[in-house]
């Protein structure tokens, strides 16, 4: 009776053991290996590159966020603009055992071996908003039209000088910023913008008095704003005497107080010294009370809660068998493959529209603002 009952005990076990095996071995297409059942609870890895901008801060809590509401616990961390820490961060991440990983990149050169290590894991990996280069450990990128932000920018200075309705011819005085030379957006940013301003400083409608033209020339470490405000300190020092700065390309809001700080200190933003159209990018509070202020010109609204919305859609089909959305499967070659990406659109914003843009968005409350 003993060995009967033993007999068909094993048979039940073997039973259920096939079931599951069944249930839980299949993968679907551009997915792991895992079903949905087995994704709900999994962790998902949260790499954000500093706590130091508030665009950062909100990315982070907006990924968290969304990957929340669709059963997901997160993990995220912050890498305080140190490279080798982001790396240790995500090591520590894969050793947890995370089944995905969404990051944004400090130093975008600095991944190639973490990334293995999560290959090696079966962890898919969403590269976000800055571009991962130099492996094909990455599977999808979510991010904005970069290009369109320089254009935005470019197409802003333009306008406003008058030179794309032929009102005016100049010459006017510009001088360029670009973001920091470890960010693959960079030059995305760049290019877009130059693209619009080449050809009147071609025509020389816009001058350069710097002369410091080359991406290499004009970048700043890290998107710093000290860093930005001491550059600029020693353009007018050396380039403006008795001249003055009618535009400034800047591509980032934190890029663009900094500007704003070192024009103040020369007498810009008095009746003698108007201020010079300063452009930026995120749409940062202290940006838009800028704008609001007649200080800086504008800003370019990237909604990032539909980045993280965008990035959490991807983790999400990845793990469950399934392709993520992209729209876009050639610009972006991160040098060892073109990484599928998806694109979001965005925005110009100034005085005239901040607050149909970023207030009744609900992306900036009101009472910020005062």
């Amino acid at each position: 009776m003993r060995n009967r009952r033993a007999a068909l005990a094993a048979i039940a076990g073997a039973a259920s053991l096939a079931l599951t095996l069944s249930a839980c071995g299949q993968s679907g297409e551009g997915g792991s290996k895992e079903e949905a059942g087995d994704t709900k609870g999994a962790t998902i890895g949260i790499a954000m590159p500093t706590k130091s901008s508030e665009r950062w801060i909100a990315d982070g809590n907006n990924v968290v966020k969304d990957l929340e509401s669709k059963g997901y616990k997160t993990k995220l961390v912050y890498g305080e603009d140190d490279p080798d820490q982001q790396v240790g961060q995500i090591e520590n991440l894969i050793t947890q055992g995370v089944k995905a990983l969404i990051v944004a990149a400090i130093d975008n050169k600095s991944m190639n071996n973490v990334l293995q290590q999560a290959k090696d894991a079966d962890i898919p990996v969403i590269s976000y908003d800055r571009l991962i280069l130099g492996t094909e450990n990455v599977d999808y990128y979510a991010s904005f039209d970069n290009e369109k932000v320089g254009e935005l920018q470019g197409n802003y200075i333009v306008e406003k000088l008058g030179l794309k309705d032929g009102s005016k011819k100049g010459p006017f005085n510009i001088e360029l910023f670009a973001g920091s030379n470890d960010d693959n957006n960079t030059r995305y940013f760049f290019q877009g913008a130059m693209n619009v301003l080449q050809p009147y400083i071609d025509k020389k409608q816009l001058v350069v008095r710097s002369k410091q033209t080359a991406l290499n020339q004009v970048t700043t470490l890290r998107w710093d704003g000290g860093t930005a405000q001491k550059r600029m300190d020693d353009i007018l020092t050396s380039a403006y005497k008795s001249e003055r700065v009618d535009a400034v390309l800047s591509p980032y809001d934190g890029i663009s107080i900094g500007i704003l700080s070192a024009l103040r200190s020369d007498d810009y933003g008095s009746k003698a010294k108007p201020w010079p159209i300063v452009t930026g990018q995120d749409a940062e509070v202290a940006s838009v009370k800028s704008i609001i202020a007649d200080e800086q010109s504008m800003t370019v609204y990237k909604d990032t809660r539909e980045l993280a919305k965008v990035a959490s859609n991807m983790v999400d089909a990845a793990l469950n068998g399934k392709k993520p959305e992209v729209n876009d499967t050639k610009t972006y070659d991160n040098g060892a493959k073109v990484v599928p990406a998806y694109l979001l659109t965005p925005v110009s914003v100034d005085k005239t529209n901040y607050q149909k843009t970023v207030v009744d968005s609900g992306y900036i409350k009101e009472s910020d603002l005062k």
